[in-house]
């Protein structure tokens, strides 16, 4: 086993070290942007709509539902308690059943082992199952500058791979492109397609299918990713919609899994609690369609060479917070994203991050790292999130995200030291504490009506308190504060009015119900 379990990640040595977990811009930069994109906006609001009404139907059949989630909570929780010991005992059912594991301290090692393996397999191409690790750690990329060539099988991750996108969902990839985009992008994209295309659905998924199985029977190695692996056992499994994935477990010579290390389950029996659970929040559907499970190498079936890569890149580090480590519980269902006001309107492209929405908003800084300095793209994502709640009830394993991104708000805010809001509310508390400047400080505010529109707003403040007004409108103050009114004979009067009516309706006693 690899000594780098328990220990940081360490920094990366390539352009690929931290592959797609940092982006160039910060979440309001990014999100204002498209916010303005309209199609966008009614894509994503139709698709999310439609997934959230299924899944309330379908958890809604299950009278245990909650407990569910409980159970798949507490499995979770377990495995994070034990991690070193599971991924120890994964290891050895792996390789007695004729696998070979390999340790990857980072994307940079897990990029380097895949490809060593691709070449060693004498293959320039790989066939791909949709994977959010190999997302995260930017393997495509690498394998491209490697001569390499990746060809994504599921059906969405090919519509982004051919239009040179990036994926916007953890579950659906293409959500922000609609019919008639994906129409258009296999007209320029594929090779040989009916100019004649429409728009239907099934004849978008017949082209698809038509450019993959060649693909499909003449590739030698698959990549793919892994939704669980049984520590018990060494099965490893994914579960997915389309029957690409079982076409690519199947038919290579050579498998290539890159799994990141929270993925791992204690017991095959926990799959039970998981295989309701997933299918339920990610899609509304009550089972797979396809759920593929394999272990290690079976003479004469499937592919003969099976390597597991377990892929840090973070995760230990994460791991040692005990408030942070509770992201690793994520068992990339997309719930969060679906029920997330935030996610629904600014899409998932303004994170700038392989998992977008509440969860990647407190994922992807435990990864990835969130430095406090201005021009880090991950120190804006905590405050991505109106703290609503939506995603804490939506969890099947009851990952508490408001409460996480409070804390890494709260982590933030101590890594930045003295900032002009620390100064401000400092000031604040010294005016407060004495009421002569308190009082001077209400009749110097109360100037602010000047600049005050007709609509008694105030639109644009001065640096450093702009960074308010570039989202938000203020309310002129008051023609007189309320210590002022209070002190004025109006106020005298209504106090001592309102005073009288209590002693009344207390001499009077509790009213009956009427």
């Amino acid at each position: 086993m690899s000594t780098f379990l328990g220990m940081p990640a360490a920094p990366p040595r390539s352009p690929y070290g931290t592959g797609n977990l940092r982006g160039d811009r910060k979440f309001p930069e990014a999100a204002h942007d498209e916010l303005r994109n309209e199609q966008l906006r009614d894509n994503l609001g139709r698709a999310t709509r439609t997934i959230r009404t299924k899944r309330l139907h379908v958890t809604g059949e299950l009278p245990d539902w909650e407990a569910l989630r409980d159970s798949g909570s507490a499995v979770k929780t377990d495995t994070m308690n034990r991690l070193p010991e599971l991924l120890e005992q994964l290891e050895r059912k792996v390789t007695e059943h004729g696998g070979t594991v390999h340790w990857a301290r980072d994307g940079v090692e897990a990029n380097e082992i895949v490809t060593r393996l691709v070449r060693a397999a004498g293959s320039s191409d790989v066939i791909k199952v949709k994977s959010m690790a190999t997302q995260e750690i930017g393997l495509n990329e690498h394998l491209e500058a490697a001569g390499i060539t990746p060809y994504e099988t599921d059906l969405a991750e090919l519509i982004v791979q051919l239009a040179d996108d990036k994926p916007s969902h953890i579950l659906v990839p293409a959500i922000h492109r609609n019919r008639d985009e994906i129409r258009q992008i296999f007209l320029d994209e594929i090779p040989g397609v009916d100019p004649d295309l429409d728009n239907v659905p099934a004849h978008l998924a017949a082209a698809a299918r038509a450019y993959l199985r060649e693909k499909f029977m003449t590739t030698k190695v698959a990549v793919s990713g892994a939704n669980f692996g049984i520590a018990e056992t060494g099965t490893l499994a994914v579960v997915e919609s389309e029957g690409n994935g079982r076409m690519c477990l199947t038919l290579p010579d050579t498998l290539i899994t890159v799994m990141g290390i929270e993925k791992v389950l204690p017991r095959y029996q926990d799959l039970e609690v998981f295989l309701q659970l997933l299918p339920r929040s990610s899609t509304g559907e009550r089972m797979n369609p396809y759920t593929s499970m394999w272990t290690g190498v079976t003479p004469g079936d499937g592919p003969q060479d099976f390597h597991l890569v377990l892929l840090d890149n973070g995760r230990t580090a994460a791991l040692a917070d005990t408030i942070g480590r509770e992201a690793l519980n994520c068992i990339r269902c997309s719930a969060c994203l679906n029920v997330c006001p935030v996610y629904e309107r600014a899409g998932g492209h303004a994170y700038g991050s392989t998992y977008p929405g509440p969860i990647g908003a407190v994922l992807t800084p435990q990864l990835a790292g969130m430095d406090a300095a201005k021009n880090d793209p991950n120190s804006s994502l905590p405050y991505a999130s109106s703290l609503c709640g939506a995603c804490f009830d939506a969890c099947p394993v009851k990952i508490d995200i408001p409460s996480m991104l409070v804390e890494l708000r709260h982590q933030h805010t101590e890594q930045a030291g003295t900032t002009a809001e620390k100064l401000a509310m400092k000031a604040a508390a010294g005016v407060m504490a004495k009421p002569r400047l308190f009082t001077a400080a209400q009749k110097t505010v109360a100037l602010g009506r000047i600049v005050g529109g007709r609509d008694g707003t105030i639109s644009r403040l001065p640096t450093p308190l702009s960074g308010w007004s570039d989202s938000r409108d203020t309310a002129a103050p008051p023609k007189q504060s309320f210590r002022t009114w209070l002190a004025s004979a109006e106020g005298a009067e209504t106090m001592r009015a309102a005073a009288e009516e209590g002693a009344r309706r207390a001499a009077e006693g509790p009213e009956e119900d009427q």
